[in-house]
């Protein structure tokens, strides 16, 4: 994969370490396996496209919240301010929106005070939020305070929109290095083999999923329903199962499952055990809600119907017609698992992802987003990232792992 670089480096690195363009990390690594795409490896490079002393640099932050986005605010500055000694950091508020100047949102500087502390809070500092911007009055914004490098936290429609940004400095010949910081608790990014903020997710879900288990075995016929995250991918889902062991069904969007099968499965479970936790991700059953494909959000994304208060509704008509008595303890923590501070797992990954984007854009990279494959971050183009995306694999070990600790078969069929 060739990364866009905006023009010859000229200056000298100050960096003891560097690594050159022409180390390569495989898409697949597997004996006998194709041996796929290969990507640029990540690092800080010997010749740098920008004179630090004359670079202005900013950060935005889109989409939803995601737990480390300070960590990654805070490590982007700190690489730059004393790693490289860069002029100026200007941080964006209120997501894509806040580079409309008249929306009338003034960035603010980041300076060391600034960020002393983010760390240790969940949420984002600049604040964040959904929907386009106009490309041609945002780019303008960016020449017209001298920003040389833009650096993009967030998920899909972030990177879309990062990709659309780059596009227009090209065209109106402006050397703006866009550099993307891929965001989502879901982790469903393609080329990333763990998202930050995906394992305090799974943390916090365990909690939760151990509250409705509590509640679940202490009445008769107790049954705890926990919605968690996961749009397209059952990621948080499969991985808070597997590290609370409590749960007896997980229902996932990879997997299908017939309404009445499951309900005969939970029957069985409730007259041997009188009481079950089930955990179903959010993008579950859509095909059962009868969702709208067509219905989006500002970002772009598909508009889900709601299946957890569906589900409940379905489990009590379903033991109310079997003349077996249940009672439901209904969770949709769904804020809850995405609003926490970074866990100390996620923030090293944080401080990583952020301290590579540095490192690319610094070397002019543009149009790429920080990937990480292998233990290795490496460069991907936004353009490849818009058309690959990661989902849990059935027949995946994640899978298997889910269904010897749940107990349930493979399909609901």
């Amino acid at each position: 994969m060739n990364i866009h670089t905006l023009g010859e480096t000229r200056f000298a690195s100050t960096l003891s370490h560097t690594i050159s363009d022409d180390v390569r990390i495989p898409e697949r690594i597997e004996i006998g396996a194709e041996p796929g795409i290969t990507f640029e490896l990540a690092g800080p490079r010997a010749k740098l496209f920008f004179d630090p002393k004359q670079t202005r640099a900013g950060i935005v932050t889109c989409g939803g919240l995601c737990p480390g986005l300070n960590n990654v605010i805070r490590s982007l500055f700190l690489e730059l301010h004393y790693g490289y000694g860069i002029a100026e950091v200007l941080g964006f508020r209120g997501g894509y929106s806040g580079l409309d100047p008249e929306r009338g949102v003034e960035p603010v500087k980041i300076t060391p005070q600034f960020v002393d502390g983010i760390h240790q809070k969940g949420g984002t500092i600049l604040g964040s939020s959904r929907g386009p911007v106009n490309m041609g009055k945002a780019v303008e914004n960016l020449i017209a305070r001298g920003v040389n490098i833009l650096f993009t936290v967030g998920g899909d429609g972030t990177q879309r929109g990062a990709n659309d940004l780059y596009q227009e400095a090209g065209n109106r010949g402006h050397a703006l290095s866009v550099v993307g910081v891929p965001k989502t608790i879901d982790n469903d990014v393609g080329f990333v083999s763990r998202t930050f903020g995906f394992f305090t997710a799974v943390e916090e879900a365990v909690r939760v999923l151990d509250c409705a288990h509590t509640e679940a075995r202490s009445v008769p016929g107790g049954i705890g329903l926990v919605k968690l995250m996961g749009r397209h991918a059952g990621f948080i889902t499969a991985g808070a199962v597997v590290a609370g062991q409590d749960v007896n069904f997980a229902l996932i969007p990879e997997v299908p499952f017939k309404l009445d099968a499951f309900l005969v499965a939970l029957k069985q479970r409730m007259l041997l055990k009188s009481h079950a936790v089930i955990a179903v991700a959010e993008g579950a059953g859509q095909d059962l809600l009868a969702a709208d494909a067509d219905a989006r959000d500002a970002s772009g994304n598909l508009k889900l119907k709601d299946i957890g208060p569906f589900l409940r509704e379905k489990i009590e008509a379903f033991f109310k017609a079997e003349g077996i008595p249940i009672i439901v303890r209904y969770f949709d923590p769904s804020y809850q698992v995405r609003s926490r501070p970074a866990n100390n797992e996620d923030a090293l990954l944080c401080d990583l992802f952020a301290r590579h984007a540095v490192h690319a854009a610094m070397a002019g990279k543009s149009g790429v987003v920080i990937g990480f494959l292998h233990e290795r971050f490496i460069h991907v183009p936004i353009e490849l990232l818009a058309t690959h995306t990661k989902r849990l694999d059935p027949a995946s070990g994640w899978w298997r792992s889910v269904l010897a600790t749940t107990g349930q078969p493979e399909r609901f069929a």
